[in-house]
């Protein structure tokens, strides 16, 4: 895309999001959906007060509309800040799905094939028994291990300066299966993937991510979860002790970028995947392959793709989604392709829900 188009492309984004939205506020509703945004409001502050949740913000939309966007609550309860509609929340898992955005738009460049081995695209990381490849990364099939627990990875402090210095945690270690028999959920697989996107653009993968997918897309409210540095509406993050709400424990996100490490709010979310059902920033056949099951060796498929999870409904819909669960934060995005409907929720609260209550949500705006 040379820069004529691609300015021409950031302006259309910007005017189709408008929609008269400003995103200080902390309510967006179409006038063509009262009922359905009143009707949901009452299964969202029942969320709320279930799961004694802070703050929380929600979007739903269509191919090109906004139908409702709401912030509930406070991001921060010392000083009672509202919650807008550009407060950024940790969204953790749901950076995977960005990240498959930007392998997504590398494969139509021709710059990587799934077929590609980690050791052909990241020369620093070390060989193992069996080679892994790019699709067994975003797929989960590589082998590749999850956080250590019990060592505490999942809450690490620590400041990782490079993707490099992060891939140290786990390099040594070996294989947990041979890639493609099994299906391994790996954040750190992620990290792995964020250093090949490095590697083939010659690029930050942060800066890759900012130049390339979020500002294309109009996602302003996207960014690195930097600890050091002041972030303009980025909530409080809260956890529940003993019933009582209480803040989050300190972490760093620089060891998990792309798996885990985003800010972003439920209107860029909803932004994103309009941009998904538009088929404008990568095409339909890539959707289609980020979107897919994987097929494991021996024939059976999982319910995951290149970053996005596929599932059905009792009533046979088939909906695309993705959580994420993080230290003081919880988000969820679903997208009903056949229905273009997106739902996507953000919250400031180390606390569970899924895909059943955000169904039931979708389920109040579909025609």
């Amino acid at each position: 895309m040379n820069k004529l188009s691609s300015s021409f492309f950031l302006l259309i984004s910007v005017f189709c999001f408008s929609q008269n939205i400003s995103e200080t506020e902390s309510i967006y509703i179409n006038p063509e959906f009262e009922t359905e945004t009143k009707e949901a409001k009452t299964l969202v502050t029942d969320l709320m007060n279930e799961k004694s949740i802070p703050g929380l913000s929600i979007t739903v939309a269509s191919k090109n509309k906004i139908l409702w966007s709401e912030g509930f609550g406070f991001a921060d309860l010392e000083n009672k800040t509202p919650i807008k509609l550009n407060s950024k929340f940790r969204i953790g898992s749901i950076s995977k799905s960005l990240t498959s955005i930007a392998l997504g738009k590398l494969i139509e460049k021709g710059k990587i094939n799934l077929s590609d081995t980690v050791q052909k695209l990241v020369p620093y990381f070390p060989k193992k028994k069996y080679q892994i490849t790019i699709q067994e990364l975003a797929s989960h099939t590589s082998g590749i291990r999850n956080y250590n627990y019990k060592n505490g990875e999942y809450f690490s402090d620590v400041n990782y300066n490079t993707i490099k210095e992060s891939i140290d945690i786990f390099k040594e270690d070996s294989l947990l299966f041979e890639p493609k028999t099994k299906y391994g959920y790996s954040t750190y697989g992620y990290v792995l993937l964020s250093a090949a996107i490095e590697e083939v653009t010659g690029q930050n993968f942060l800066d890759y991510m900012q130049n390339n997918i979020f500002e294309p897309m109009g996602m302003y409210s996207t960014v690195p979860d930097f600890n050091d540095k002041i972030i303009d509406n980025r909530v409080q993050f809260y956890r529940l002790r003993d019933s009582t709400i209480a803040n989050a424990s300190y972490i760093d996100n620089s060891n998990k970028w792309a798996g885990g490490g985003f800010l972003s709010s439920s209107l860029d979310l909803a932004k994103m995947s309009q941009h998904l059902l538009r088929q404008d920033v990568i095409n339909k056949s890539t959707i289609e392959l980020l979107w897919n099951p994987t097929q494991l060796a021996d024939g059976e498929r999982t319910n995951y793709g290149l970053g996005w999870r596929r599932d059905v409904t009792d009533s046979g819909n088939t909906y695309i989604h993705h959580g994420g669960s993080s230290i003081g934060g919880r988000s969820f995005l679903l997208i009903y392709p056949e229905d273009e409907i997106i739902v996507s929720i953000t919250c400031n609260l180390f606390t569970r829900f899924g895909e059943s209550f955000v169904l039931k949500v979708a389920e109040k705006f579909k025609k």
